[in-house]
C-alpha cells in the first residue's frame, strides 16, 4: 500500500486544502483511497461519536466508510493534554493509531494527515514526525506562500522528520500570488535543492479558501446580532476600518469589504448604508451622497457587506433601522477597534462539509496546480529507498 504523510509548517497553511484536493485526485484516478487522521486537535461530535473536525470533512465529503474510531483514533479534547502530563491517560495511544492504520491494509494508497507542524504532539509522545515513523509513511510538507519563510519552514519540520528517519517526499507551497511573482514557483525549487526537498507544486491564493464568511465573523468576535444581512455563509474579500472622512471610507470599500467602524461614527454607517442602497461608484463624494437628485439603483453592488460596530456604542434607532433597509450585516461588540480587527485577522477559517462551493473549488485547484501522478510516484519512490518500518 502506498502511503502519504501530509503535514504542515504550522496552523492555517492549508494542509486540509491539500488533503481534499490530493483525496479527491487519487479517486478520479480510480485508486481505493484511504484517508486518517492519527491525531487531532479539534475534537467535534459527529452523529453522536467524537472525532477530528477533518475526519468528519473528509467522512462526509468522500462518503468513507470506515468509523470514527479509525479514521480519527487519537483526538485531543479540552484537558486532555493536562491529564496525560498528570498520568491519568494509561490507555497506549500509539497503539490505538497502530490498530487503526492496519485497518487501510487493503487499500492502494492511504492518505494520512498530520496536526500543524512536525512537532505537534509531542507532549503526548505522537508528534507527526513520531507517527510518521511508526507508520512507515514518507512526509510531505505543506507552507504558504513568500520566498525566505517558506524554505526556512520547509527545511525546520524536514531536520524533525529525518531525525525520526522519515523521508520528505516533497514540498507544497499554498497561497502564493503568482501574479505578484512571476517565476515564484522556481525560485522556490531552486531554493529547496540544497536540501534535496523536492518542489511537488504551488497552489495559487483563492481568497474564498482563506477570508472567513459573515458567521464565522459573528462567532469570533462574539457579537450582538443587529441585522443578519441576506447571507451569513457570503465570504468576505477584505476589511477596512472606519476611522476617516465618510467619502474617504468610501473610496477603501467595495461590495464584499467588512467594515470594522466605531459605534459612534454615525457618519461613517450612514454613508455607507446609503450607498449601498443607492448603488453609487466609489469615488461618490458625501455630498453626491446627500444630494436630493441622486437616484436609486439597486442594479449596482453596494458600498460593503457588513459592519462590525466597536466599543459598545449602539447607534440610535434610526440608524439601526437604515442598516436594516440597507440589509447589511452588522453586528455590535463591547471591544475597541484595534482589538476586533486583530480578531478577525486571526480568525482560523476552516473547511467543513456544508462548504459545497469552497470544496469544489479546492478540488479544482488541486487538479489544476498538482500533478497526482508524480506525487504518488515520489512518495512511493521515498518509501522504497527507505524501506518498510513497523
Amino acid at each position: 500500500m502506498r502511503q502519504l504523510y501530509l503535514a504542515a509548517t504550522g496552523q492555517n497553511r492549508g494542509k486540509t486544502t491539500a488533503a481534499l484536493g490530493l483525496f479527491d485526485g487519487f479517486v478520479q484516478k480510480g485508486l481505493n483511497a484511504g484517508f486518517m487522521k492519527p491525531v487531532g486537535q479539534r475534537t467535534v461530535i459527529d452523529q453522536g461519536e467524537p472525532a477530528d473536525e477533518d475526519a468528519v470533512l473528509m467522512r462526509v465529503t468522500f462518503d468513507l466508510q470506515e468509523p470514527y474510531s479509525v479514521l480519527s483514533p487519537v483526538h485531543i479534547p479540552r484537558g486532555f493534554t493536562k491529564a496525560y502530563i498528570a498520568g491519568k491517560v494509561v490507555e497506549d495511544l500509539g497503539a490505538k493509531v497502530a490498530r487503526a492504520h492496519a485497518m487501510f491494509a487493503g487499500h492502494d494508497v492511504l492518505l494520512i494527515e498530520g496536526t500543524g507542524h512536525a512537532g505537534v504532539g509531542a507532549v503526548i509522545g505522537l508528534s507527526n514526525a513520531v507517527v510518521a515513523a511508526r507508520l512507515g509513511a514518507p512526509a510531505i510538507i505543506v507552507s504558504e506562500g513568500g520566498v525566505g519563510r517558506p524554505i526556512d519552514e520547509i527545511v525546520l519540520n524536514a531536520s524533525l522528520f529525518a531525525r525520526e528517519g522519515v523521508p520528505v517526499a516533497g514540498a507544497i507551497v499554498n497561497k502564493v500570488d503568482v501574479k505578484a511573482q512571476p517565476g515564484i514557483e522556481k525560485v522556490l525549487e531552486r531554493g529547496l535543492a540544497p536540501y534535496d526537498i523536492p518542489l511537488l507544486g504551488i497552489l495559487p491564493v483563492q481568497p474564498i479558501l482563506s477570508n472567513p464568511t459573515l458567521e464565522m465573523i459573528l462567532e469570533g468576535v462574539h457579537g450582538e446580532t443587529l441585522h443578519p444581512g441576506p447571507d451569513l455563509e457570503r465570504v468576505i474579500d477584505g476589511v477596512a476600518i472606519g476611522a476617516m472622512e465618510p467619502g474617504h471610507m468610501l473610496e477603501r470599500v467595495g461590495p464584499g469589504t467588512l467594515v470594522i467602524v466605531p459605534g459612534d461614527r454615525e457618519d461613517v454607517i450612514l454613508t455607507l448604508t446609503t450607498a449601498h442602497l443607492m448603488g453609487v461608484p466609489r469615488t461618490a463624494t458625501t455630498e453626491e451622497l446627500t444630494s436630493p437628485t441622486l437616484e436609486l439603483d439597486n442594479g449596482h453592488a453596494g458600498a460593503a457587506i457588513g459592519l462590525v460596530l466597536t466599543g459598545g456604542y449602539r447607534p440610535r434607532k434610526a440608524v439601526i433601522e437604515a442598516i436594516r433597509r440597507a440589509d447589511l450585516f452588522a453586528t455590535l461588540v463591547p471591544n475597541d477597534t484595534y482589538t476586533v480587527a486583530s480578531e478577525v485577522h486571526d480568525l482560523l477559517v476552516k473547511t467543513h462539509a456544508a462548504d459545497l462551493e469552497k470544496i469544489e473549488l479546492i478540488k479544482e485547484l488541486v487538479s489544476n496546480n498538482l500533478d497526482i501522478d508524480r506525487i504518488l510516484g515520489v512518495a512511493t519512490e521515498a518509501r522504497r529507498a527507505e524501506g518498510p518500518s513497523g
